[in-house]
């Protein structure tokens, strides 16, 4: 529609708040003729895929939570997993017999974003128990659903985090939903699994994976967060990048406008911050 056919020219925003900036982080990871689908509680990745569609990449195959193939939905739901989002899809896949036939298929559908309680260095992800005990742990989380399956089968992990801080970007996960890069190096090949974490997204900074020790690795910092807070907040040692940090892309106005008046009216992509944005 003519709201976004002025994107490609438009002027970086000022006043955006940091989940418009990890949606259009996220965004960009996604081009035409990529096939992606999202789990539940995803109003981040939901949002991301949604202004990719409608910008860079409208041929950015999307199956909307397991259900719904090319859905044009009005606006994000409150809930990820839900019949809103399947609005006007070309075809509804089902779940429990379908769905996991084409995931399965070493071809289709190849990138996921997860959302972890716990994250460690090499990209594995826990959304199971926190403490060192599964049996009696401090905390139970939601569980894998189907996350263990998606760290295993050969897609590439776009992890985002809206809460980064020690208890969340940890050494050491205590329970391993989604194998990452495992103990690093080359230990997830030896398995002879596929694929593994490409990026991670947070409020404060984005990374990536080096590509021979697969340590999780600086790659840039929101405007407004610096290397030493991203440091601080972080429970390992981040590698660094070469030279000067570069500083992460702010979303454009007309990217902003697209979130908060046609993706996300109600504002569902907020309610994933501890701090609020």
């Amino acid at each position: 529609g003519t709201m976004s056919a002025d994107w490609r020219t438009s002027p970086a925003a000022t006043d955006y708040s940091v989940d418009e900036l990890m949606v259009a982080v996220l965004a960009d990871q996604f081009r035409n003729g990529d096939q992606t689908t999202n789990g539940m509680a995803s109003f981040i990745p939901v949002a991301a895929f949604m202004l990719a569609r409608l910008t860079h990449a409208p041929g950015l195959i999307w199956l909307a939570s397991s259900g719904g193939l090319e859905p044009r939905p009005d606006r994000i739901p409150a809930s990820t997993l839900e019949a809103p989002l399947w609005r006007d899809s070309i075809m509804y896949i089902e779940q429990y017999g379908d769905f996991w036939n084409f995931v399965l298929n070493g071809r289709w559908i190849e990138k996921f974003c997860v959302g972890a309680a716990q994250l460690d260095q090499y990209g594995n992800a826990n959304n199971s128990v926190i403490g060192s005990n599964y049996h009696k742990p401090k905390v139970r989380l939601p569980g894998t659903a189907g996350l263990a399956d998606m760290g295993s089968i050969g897609k590439k992990l776009y992890y985002w985090n809206p809460n980064h801080s020690p208890r969340s970007m940890v050494e050491k996960v205590d329970f391993v939903s989604a194998a990452g890069y495992l103990d690093g190096g080359d230990a997830r090949q030896q398995l002879g699994l596929q694929g593994g974490p490409e990026l991670v997204v947070s409020d404060l900074a984005v990374m990536d994976f080096h590509p021979v020790s697969k340590r999780m690795r600086l790659r840039s910092i929101h405007p407004g967060a610096t290397v030493e807070q991203v440091r601080k907040a972080t429970g390992f040692e981040l590698l660094m990048p070469e030279g000067t940090v570069p500083e992460t892309r702010p979303p454009s106005k007309a990217q902003v406008k697209l979130i908060r008046e046609r993706i996300d009216p109600d504002n569902m992509r907020k309610r994933e911050f501890r701090h609020g944005t």
